[in-house]
């Protein structure tokens, strides 16, 4: 497959989803065509975004040091949450893809509730989650010391739950379930949207990240590959948390100098995957994990730039919660493959899915703590095909 790219970068009725477990109906209403009316096959939105929500200063979290909480003038907060909620609400979305750790710090069930859902609980029939390893590790850093959730808050709120809390076993972040822990996959018309859980390192996954035994991420790895082998459509989206090549001092990811999983159990893993999306010639792979927006150029699954073939990946991670460092600056990022980046500011990306092409645009809307409003200025946009 050729794919062609068209960039511009000022920094230097419904779709109905058809989701594993779920779908969600057309409700036509003539007086408020979003998000219920039907819709133009020409064209869907597609907004992406992960990193989300502070954790709440509550009394369940009295122990949680306050430089970790909503509040801290080192974190977005609670602003900065709603700032992107708004904005992902603005572009009228057909659908929402969240890229993981959707809330911070081990995203405990009353969390979700008491911080992610104030500010994005009005899109909440819409997102299509990923896990972060803040829905599945225990968090002890940084004095603080929180049991992990293995998914279990992650899976109460997207999916619901009964009276005692338990996670219902399907839902909008798929199954819930011992041999299936929310993979999935759903369409927009010609696109094929896949959402995949990476968090292998947990309890849930038994700390097993191989993908060619037969443990949890060897059945998801298989599950990838039938899914794939079954899409008939002609243009692929898969995201998942952890990014495989990095654009930041703070990940563990990749970058193409380094072996194949050299940063961790997780880039192990996800280094499967790209062999496969890239085999079945998907059109992009979607990351948050690192606070900052990143665009790199088509890779192939060893982190060299394929501009006939490879995967553009972009790193979304500016949901609210907190930024990280760019590893090197403009023109002169670690990874050479970083074509712009920046992680000055919060901010959403919008996806405009066609039958046989894409655009993106990505514009901050709320400065990070310590930066002013020219962070505001950056924006990165373009546009590629699919065939």
């Amino acid at each position: 497959m050729r794919r062609a790219t068209k960039v511009s970068s000022a920094a230097v009725g419904l779709a109905v989803l058809a989701v594993t477990g779920t779908a969600v109906a057309a409700v036509n209403q003539s007086d408020n065509d979003w998000p219920y009316a039907h819709h133009s096959a020409a064209s869907y939105t597609l907004a992406a975004v992960g990193d989300i929500a502070c954790e709440p200063a509550d009394d369940e979290n009295a122990s949680t040091p306050a430089s970790l909480k909503c509040g801290s003038p080192t974190l977005g907060g609670m602003s900065a949450e709603f700032a992107t909620a708004k904005q992902a609400t603005d572009m009228h979305p057909d659908a929402v893809a969240l890229l993981g750790d959707e809330q911070y710090q081990v995203g405990k069930l009353t969390d979700f509730e008491k911080s992610f859902e104030q500010a994005w609980g009005g899109l909440k029939m819409l997102e299509r989650p990923a896990p972060g390893n803040h829905e599945y590790y225990p968090y002890t850093k940084k004095g603080d010391n929180e049991k992990g959730q293995n998914g279990a808050g992650y899976f109460g709120y997207f999916n619901g739950h009964d009276q005692a809390g338990t996670p219902n076993t399907q839902g909008q972040a798929g199954d819930d379930t011992a041999d299936n822990q929310g993979w999935y996959s759903y369409d927009l018309g010609n696109w094929h949207i896949i959402s995949l859980n990476a968090e292998c390192d947990s309890d849930a996954f038994t700390h097993d990240c191989s993908t060619t035994d037969n443990g949890l991420l060897g059945q998801e790895t298989q599950w990838l590959s039938n899914d794939l082998a079954a899409n008939n459509r002609p243009c692929t989206i898969a995201y998942w948390h952890q990014a495989t090549f990095s654009a930041t001092t703070a990940s563990t990811a990749t970058v193409p100098a380094s072996a194949p999983g050299a940063g961790g159990a997780e880039g192990a893993a996800t280094d499967a995957w790209w062999k496969l999306l890239y085999q079945h010639h998907a059109t992009l792979i979607l990351n948050g994990h690192e606070h900052a927006y990143a665009r790199l150029r088509p890779m192939n699954p060893a982190g060299q730039s394929d501009p006939a073939h490879g995967i553009p990946e972009f790193i979304v991670g500016s949901g609210g919660e907190a930024l990280d460092t760019l590893a090197g600056s403009p023109g002169d990022y670690d990874n050479p493959n970083v074509v712009t980046a920046q992680a000055g500011a919060f901010g959403v990306m919008k996806l405009t899915l066609k039958p046989h092409s894409y655009s993106w645009d990505y514009k901050p809307v709320l400065p990070g703590p310590g930066f002013d409003s020219t962070a505001l200025k950056y924006s990165d946009s373009g546009s590629g095909t699919c065939k």
